[in-house]
């Protein structure tokens, strides 16, 4: 049997609800990890004798950061209840166009934190010469890792979201307008 366009029908309704609910759930893992990776970040080392502290909630960007994803994380679990919800019905653009407004406004919060958390990460991996202040990934190493995997996490996380903003859109200017 040949494969042609015909056969090949992923534009369903079936297929889009399939889709939303498996990136809200990766939406979710993601801010969660991201949130958990920072916030439990900690590391305690001696810097020319003298023991120092080095803490996720010491720099605002980081604290910007963790609550940006853990807000995310609580919004992407309502707007899978939402999916849910919205599957039980008929389809109605005005949802749609809700949900892709929720997916944009968590898209714009994420790239704000990940904004945020990489220049202050950016100067703690090469210090700024400028200002005086050193780098201190070469002392604390292990802060610095778990930094780099939250940011990588976050990533996916807007990467995730990203994708849920465009398909929603898509979505909300498909289906006619209910009266």
């Amino acid at each position: 049997m040949a494969i042609s366009k015909d056969n090949l029908k992923f534009n369903t309704p079936k297929s889009h609800y399939a889709s939303q609910i498996l990136l809200r759930i990766l939406a979710i893992a993601t801010t969660l990890s991201a949130a958990c990776l920072m916030i439990t970040n900690k590391q305690a080392t001696l810097v020319y004798g003298i023991q120092v502290d080095a803490r996720y909630s010491y720099s605002p960007a980081f604290k910007f950061y963790a609550f940006a994803n853990i807000v995310a994380f609580a919004l992407s679990v309502l707007s899978l209840i939402a999916v849910f919800l919205m599957g039980r019905k008929p389809l109605n653009s005005t949802y749609y166009f809700c949900l892709f407004l929720h997916d944009l406004i968590v898209t714009v919060l994420l790239m704000a934190g990940l904004g945020a958390a990489m220049a202050i990460a950016y100067v703690g991996k090469f210090g700024n010469s400028h200002t005086g202040w050193m780098q201190i990934c070469d002392h604390f190493g292990k802060f610095c890792n778990r930094v780099i995997a939250s940011s990588v996490v976050g990533f996916l996380g807007l990467f995730v979201y990203l994708i849920l903003t465009i398909v929603s859109a898509n979505q909300s200017r498909k289906i006619p307008p209910s009266i």
